[in-house]
C-alpha cells in the first residue's frame, strides 16, 4: 500500500509538472539564431540577418503583441520573411490579431509573406469565409507587405541577388493520415506562373549562379521535392515543433497524423543546400507543447569568402 502511494503521489507530481511546463511553453517564446553561408552568397558586402516567422496563429505575446515586435526589433532585421498560418482558418476566428502585428512589420524591414493552409483555406473557400482572405490580404499589402502566392521576387540586398519564392501546395495536400505525390515537377509547374520582369524560368536555381534562392514552402512534409527542385534555402513550419519533442529524436506527430517526421523543428544541411523548418510561434486546436518552445527564427546570411576568412 505503501509504494502504491508514493507511485501515485510520483504521477501526480509529474503530471502538474508536465502541466505547468505545457502551459509556460505555450504562453512563451524565444528566438533562434543560425548562420548560413553558401558559395552562391558571393555578392554579399556584409552579413546580412533575415528573421522567419511562422505559425503565429493568432497567439498574443503581451498587448498588441508588444513583446514580440519588440524581439523582433532588436534583431535589427534586413529582411522579414512570413512562412503562413499567422492566423487560424476557421469561419468563426477573426483575423485581426495576426493583421494588427503583421501590419506593424513592415516599419521594421522590408516584409515577404507566403501563405500557410490555414490562409489558403480561406481563399479557396469563399462559401464558408466570404471576403475575409481578400480583405486582409488588401490590408497588409496596403501597409507594404509583399505576398508572395507562388510567385518569385528578384531583389538586390546588400550586394547579393537573391531570388524569394513563395510556394503555395493545394489545400488537399494538407489532408488528415494522406500524403500526396509531390515532386520537383510540381514544384516547378507552381511556381512557373508567376511574373518576373526578366522571365527566368521556373527552374533559374540552376540557370543563374550569381542567385541565392530562399523558398518559403509552408509543409516540410514534401522537403525531398523543395531540394531536387534547386532552392539554396528552404523556409518551412506548419508541424508546431512536432508538439512534444524528444531529445535526439526531435518531434513526434504532424498535424497530418505522421509521427517522428524527418523535419520538425531544425535546421539540417544538404551538401549546399539549407533546410530550416520553425516550431512556430503560436498553436490551435491542441495548444500541447511539450521541450518545444515556440520560437522567431533569426537567420545571418554569410558570404562565402567571410565565411572562410573566419575558419583561417
Amino acid at each position: 500500500m505503501k509504494v502504491l502511494m508514493i507511485l501515485v503521489t510520483a504521477a501526480v507530481i509529474l503530471a502538474a509538472a508536465a502541466a505547468f511546463e505545457i502551459y509556460r511553453e505555450v504562453h512563451s517564446f524565444t528566438v533562434t539564431r543560425y548562420n548560413v553561408t553558401s558559395p552562391r552568397l558571393k555578392g554579399l558586402r556584409r552579413e546580412t540577418k533575415v528573421l522567419f516567422l511562422s505559425d503565429l496563429h493568432n497567439r498574443i505575446y503581451g498587448k498588441h503583441n508588444e513583446r514580440l515586435l519588440q524581439a523582433v526589433r532588436k534583431e535589427k532585421p534586413d529582411l522579414i520573411l512570413i512562412g503562413g498560418d499567422m492566423l487560424v482558418g476557421k469561419p468563426d476566428e477573426p483575423f485581426d490579431v495576426a493583421l494588427g502585428f503583421v501590419s506593424r512589420l513592415p516599419a521594421v524591414c522590408p516584409v515577404y509573406y507566403a501563405n500557410g493552409n490555414h490562409e489558403g483555406r480561406m481563399k479557396d473557400e469563399p462559401e464558408k469565409y466570404g471576403d475575409a482572405y481578400t480583405d486582409y490580404r488588401k490590408e497588409l499589402e496596403r501597409c507594404g507587405v509583399t505576398f508572395l502566392e507562388n510567385e518569385i521576387e528578384h531583389l538586390e540586398l546588400n550586394g547579393q541577388k537573391l531570388a524569394l519564392c513563395g510556394l503555395e501546395l493545394p489545400v488537399h495536400t494538407y489532408k488528415k493520415f494522406h500524403r500526396s505525390s509531390i515532386d520537383k515537377r510540381d514544384v516547378a509547374d507552381l511556381l512557373s506562373h508567376f511574373h518576373t520582369s526578366n522571365d527566368i524560368m521556373a527552374e533559374f536555381p540552376d540557370k543563374a549562379p550569381d542567385q541565392y534562392s530562399i523558398l518559403l514552402a509552408h509543409n516540410p512534409a514534401y522537403m525531398d521535392a523543395y531540394l531536387e527542385w534547386g532552392a539554396d534555402l528552404v523556409l518551412s513550419g506548419h508541424l508546431h515543433g512536432g508538439l512534444v519533442r524528444i531529445p535526439g529524436l526531435g518531434g513526434i506527430v504532424t498535424p497530418q497524423g505522421f509521427f517522428f517526421p524527418k523535419y520538425s523543428g531544425e535546421m539540417t544541411r544538404a551538401g549546399e543546400q539549407t533546410v530550416i523548418v520553425s516550431r512556430g510561434l503560436g498553436s490551435h486546436t491542441l495548444n500541447i507543447r511539450l521541450f518545444n518552445t515556440p520560437e522567431l527564427i533569426s537567420i545571418s546570411l554569410i558570404s562565402a569568402e567571410e565565411n572562410s576568412c573566419n575558419d583561417l
